[in-house]
């Protein structure tokens, strides 16, 4: 994709240094994503920690357990980066003489802790990032007071699930500016080569003391039984030979240096200016500490704290060396000063060491600044506002810092470590027992690296999306890794997420997969046909697990349950009485969204390949059986359109096959719109073998055809449109959606209509009563953890369909379809405009408003006005349906990240994909 840049030159991201190395990158030859941000930003809490009997994950490997016990299965930590197999891991521990211990990994509250499920509360941000991290920044805050850990478990458990979280902002403890700002700076010089820079910054009034621990660590693989080859690290100098017994590194010495070595790695060292000294322990479990039983090594993994916090000379291995070292800086920063750390991590070459590792630091680091500056005006456009760009930026900074090594092997997991106690007999039947194909270690775009360190697959179809403008490469791997035979179930259902992979999740990653391939020919000018062909083959196996296992009637009218809107029903849609079935609205939208996608991407393979047209034949009746099913001219009472209110609801289906709608006005009955797509209507003449078929079923099957009349009559710019809803339901929909008194939100298109909010729905199911009401903000309800709400607030990705399916609309009706926006305001506008409308209302969420607030930020004025934090964006998980207030957790720049794309389009960029 080409935009003007400031000086006016057509720009492409293959014409910066950037996208040299992202060529390199995808031709195999630099390996510049060797190295990355692919620490969790939590390890303790998952599933894949989780060996008790119950699948109590959180309280099983609880945060207090994190700084003594060895994690089996992947790293966490505060600015955290490892190389793409994580084998040795970089991050920081942080403490300023009043916590109780080491600050080395974010602090949250579990899902029984917090008043609306699990938290984090922490304040840190990703500033910025570039696809192949040869530059990135990173800011934590530290206060200077001790971090009120108790303090905030017991507030938020006191409060119920209709009060506001309890804060750390809320304790006070950033009064007066009484914290630190950390800035970490990583700058690579070469693919296994990086210059690191602490920035320590003292916000408050007075003097503070900090001690900053630059961390080099092995994730432990030698403990369980199953590969006992151990790594080292140890201290080191230039010219100092390791065959001497006496180590220089005990002489005052302005650089000291650790070098780790590792029989597949290979050997790094990590140069550290001006550490007061080196600690080593091993990454190993204090059992001493967590069950009474003596460590099989006296120096174990919170060997730090002990030595810092507890005064414990003898907690650290005076033989300088294990699997887990740190160099201690000890320094207090007068009030408003700003000192500079300086660390190099570099892999040895030849036993050569770099005679200068900080010679010309700053202008290498000037010069990656400034790779990143050029890169990232060539993907915004320049017709963005400074603050514009600068939101786009940090999203895309987010996303990029969301990446995390995961690995998980479910046999493995299953049957425990052959060193470590035999699992429970309970784990069987464990969660995920049925998924012994799935092993993986890979590197996957995470939604969120704390509250959700594990990939979902339909978030992951969103996160490629956005990823596809900086790195299409990535975005490509990412959804054919998903299909791939160690993630995809032999029956051909994809992964949902770790805490339940047999969950249904929307299909989106064929509508994912062609917003790639455009987005990436657009910025190559090169159609990677053979990345659609192999996500076409796969989705076969795909589509056919969802006609097999969710028809339950064999009548089109789909299932799925859960569906990603977690709340969104009055009731849990994967937990119905037995003999009741619930034909949704949403999952038969998505069939027919998953058909239309199908059937697109055949007719652009069968221009390749005749063969195509075939199953394009197949995927357009299939599409008309789907539209007829739900949206039925025919017969209507059959339909899951309610004619009387103009609305597509849910219908429940009674062991005496009797459809009761559900007159929930909720996103559920805007699905039908995404997805839809226009092609120009001579397109079917190019494949002669499909245009007989298609005329064929349309002279034979006038009963079917009469439903979707828009797929065969041309509109008045010469298009058809593969779309479920006719032009009378369109109006009938916008009229809600586009009403401020139902779904238009002066931040985008709300989950629940504001109608519930004094007209709640209330239903009667097999003796129990079930209600649903309009809840803008954090749910109070504990479905699904009660992290997460539909019932209400503003979600960004299904804000972006809608803007798309309204592009599309538009194609095909062109500027002859006008309707009022907002609902009763007098005011008409085009399809294409109302899209326009919404993107601008989605994006004021992260801009600055003309008081100079940010709704994201909610009333709070620190966030709001101080220059230290106003420029801070957070990406959360869902916004406040009245206020825009960002809400569930914080750094979602998985699918909130898709801002980004809603920036460009603004700009100017492309928003057809379809």
């Amino acid at each position: 994709m080409r935009f003007l840049s400031a000086n006016k030159t057509l720009m492409n991201i293959y014409d910066t240094r950037e996208g040299v190395r992202l060529t390199l990158n995808r031709e195999q030859k630099g390996h510049w994503n060797r190295w990355g941000p692919f620490l969790a930003e939590r390890a303790w809490g998952t599933v894949r920690e989780d060996y008790s009997a119950n699948g109590d994950a959180w309280n099983y490997f609880p945060h207090d357990h994190a700084r003594a016990r060895a994690y089996r299965w992947n790293e966490d930590g505060l600015a955290g980066i490892s190389d793409r197999h994580q084998y040795l891991c970089f991050a920081l521990a942080l403490w300023n003489g009043r916590d109780p211990f080491l600050k080395e990994r974010l602090f949250g509250l579990n899902t029984s802790e917090g008043n609306h499920g699990e938290d984090v509360k922490e304040y840190y941000a990703y500033l910025d990032n570039t696809p192949t991290h040869s530059y990135m920044k990173y800011l934590y805050k530290y206060p200077q007071a001790a971090y009120p850990y108790e303090k905030l478990l017991e507030e938020n458990r006191r409060r119920s699930r209709r009060d506001l979280e309890y804060e750390l902002v809320d304790t006070g403890i950033f009064d007066q500016g009484r914290y630190f700002d950390i800035e970490v700076e990583f700058a690579k010089l070469q693919p296994e080569d990086m210059l690191i820079r602490i920035r320590i910054s003292n916000r408050g009034p007075e003097a503070a003391a900090i001690q900053v621990l630059p961390t080099l660590w092995f994730r432990n693989t030698w403990s369980w039984g199953r590969d006992p080859r151990r790594p080292s690290i140890a201290g080191w100098s230039p010219g100092f030979s390791r065959s001497k017994s006496e180590h220089p590194l005990r002489q005052a010495t302005p650089l000291k240096t650790l070098i780790a070595n590792h029989w597949q790695l290979g050997e790094y060292i990590l140069y550290c200016s001006a550490a007061d000294e080196l600690l080593f322990t091993e990454n190993e479990t204090d059992t001493a500490r967590l069950y009474g039983v003596p460590p099989p090594t006296p120096y174990v993994k919170d060997a730090f704290h002990h030595y810092v916090v507890n005064g414990r000379r003898d907690a650290v291995n005076p033989a300088a060396a294990g699997t887990k070292a740190a160099a201690r800086y000890s320094r207090t920063l007068d009030a408003g000063q700003t000192i500079t750390l300086d660390l190099r991590l570099a892999a040895l070459i030849d036993e050569h060491p770099l005679e200068a590792p900080f010679a010309d630091c700053d202008a290498l680091i000037k010069q990656r600044q400034e790779e990143a500056d050029e890169f990232y005006d060539a993907v915004l456009p320049a017709q963005l506002s400074v603050d514009e760009k600068r939101v786009a930026r940090q999203a895309f900074a987010g996303m990029l810092w969301s990446k995390q090594y995961y690995h998980y092997v479910v046999t493995d997991w299953l049957e425990g470590d052959p060193a470590e106690p035999v699992p429970p007999p309970q784990r069987r039947e464990a969660r995920n027992h049925d998924w012994t194909h799935l092993f993986t270690r890979d590197i996957i775009s995470m939604p969120d690296k704390w509250e959700f360190p594990w990939f979902a697959s339909w978030d992951l179809g969103f996160h490629c999306i956005a990823l596809a403008h900086i790195d299409p490469h990535f975005a490509k791997e990412q959804i054919l890794l998903m299909l791939r035979e160690w993630y995809m179930h032999p029956n051909g259902q994809i992964p949902a997420y770790e805490w339940d992979f047999n969950s249904v999740n929307p299909p989106v990653l064929p509508l994912a997969a062609r917003a790639v391939f455009e987005i990436d020919r657009r910025h190559t000018g090169v159609a990677d046909y053979a990345f659609l062909e192999r996500v076409f083959q796969k989705m076969l196996l795909n589509f056919t697990w969802w006609v097999n296992r969710k028809d339950a009637l064999g009548k089109n009218i789909f299932q799925g349950g859960f569906l990603g809107m977690d709340n969104i029903s009055a009731f849990d849609r994967d937990k119905l009485p037995p003999g009741w079935l619930l034909g949704q609205a949403d999952g038969t939208s998505w069939m027919a969204a998953f058909a239309k996608s199908m059937l697109t991407t055949a007719m652009l393979l069968a221009e390749q390949d005749p063969v195509y047209a075939d199953l394009a034949s197949k995927f357009w009746e299939h599409y008309v059986y789907i539209a007829n099913a739900m949206n039925s001219l025919r017969d209507p009472r059959l339909s899951l359109w309610d004619e009387k209110d103009g609305f597509f609801y849910d219908q429940l289906i009674s062991p005496q096959n009797e459809p009761t709608p559900i007159r929930a006005r909720t996103m559920v009955g805007f699905v039908p719109l995404f997805g839809a797509a226009t092609v120009p209507a001579d397109t079917f003449e190019r494949f002669p073998d499909f245009q007989r078929r298609r005329e064929w079923f349309i002279q034979h099957r006038p009963d079917l055809v009469k439903s979707v009349e828009p797929m065969v009559v041309s509109g008045p710019n010469q298009n058809v449109i593969v779309g479920l809803v006719r032009q009378d339901q369109l109006r009938r929909m916008l009229a809600y959606m586009l009403d401020e008194n139902e779904f238009l939100s002066p931040f985008g298109v709300r989950a629940v209509s504001r109608y519930h909010a004094d007209h709640p729905l209330n239903l009667k199911l097999d003796g129990h009563e079930y209600s649903l009401d309009y809840e803008p903000g954090e749910s109070t309800t504990d479905l699904y953890g009660g992290n997460s709400n539909w019932r209400g607030p503003i979600w960004v990705p299904v804000n972006v369909l809608i803007i798309v399916a309204l592009r599309q609309y538009h194609k095909y009706y062109g500027d002859t379809f006008q309707v009022e926006c907002p609902t009763g305001s007098g005011v008409m506008r085009t399809l294409d405009q109302v899209a326009e409308e919404l993107a601008r209302r989605v994006a004021g969420i992260f801009l600055r408003d003309d008081q100079g607030n940010r709704p994201v930020f909610g009333p709070c004025p620190l966030f709001n006005h101080d220059p230290h934090w106003r420029d801070l964006i957070p990406f959360y998980e869902y916004f406040h349906g009245d206020t825009g207030r960002g809400c569930g957790a914080s750094h979602q720049t998985g699918w909130t990240g898709l801002i980004a794309q809603i920036l460009i389009y603004r700009g100017g960029g492309c928003l057809d994909w379809l």
